[in-house]
């Protein structure tokens, strides 16, 4: 099943705030393992985070982060964040 892949607002204003080569590797990821497979956790790309809420799950691309929620078909994309800010941005978020 093709998952469609939305990114929110400020989602995508996290990705225009990086390299161009940064995000090219970060949209080649979000195509790979959202499109298809968004909930395949592994050890080395996909986690589900722990408790209630959003985001429900992160994909690690280099020094990247993508939080995201799936349902229906869809895997919603809420942020883009380095790794250094994820920490942060998850507490801002209620994580």
């Amino acid at each position: 099943m093709r998952y469609a892949i939305i990114l929110a607002p400020e989602a995508l204003a996290d990705l225009r705030a990086f390299k161009a080569n940064i995000r090219a590797e970060v949209r080649d990821a979000i195509e790979r393992y959202l499109g298809h497979e968004p909930t395949a956790i592994s050890r080395a790309r996909i986690k589900q985070l722990q408790g209630e809420g959003s985001p429900e799950y992160r994909l690690r691309v280099g020094d990247v982060r993508v939080f995201y929620d799936v349902g229906e078909g869809q895997v919603w994309i809420v942020a883009i964040v380095s790794k250094d800010g994820a920490e942060d941005w998850l507490r801002k978020a209620g994580r």
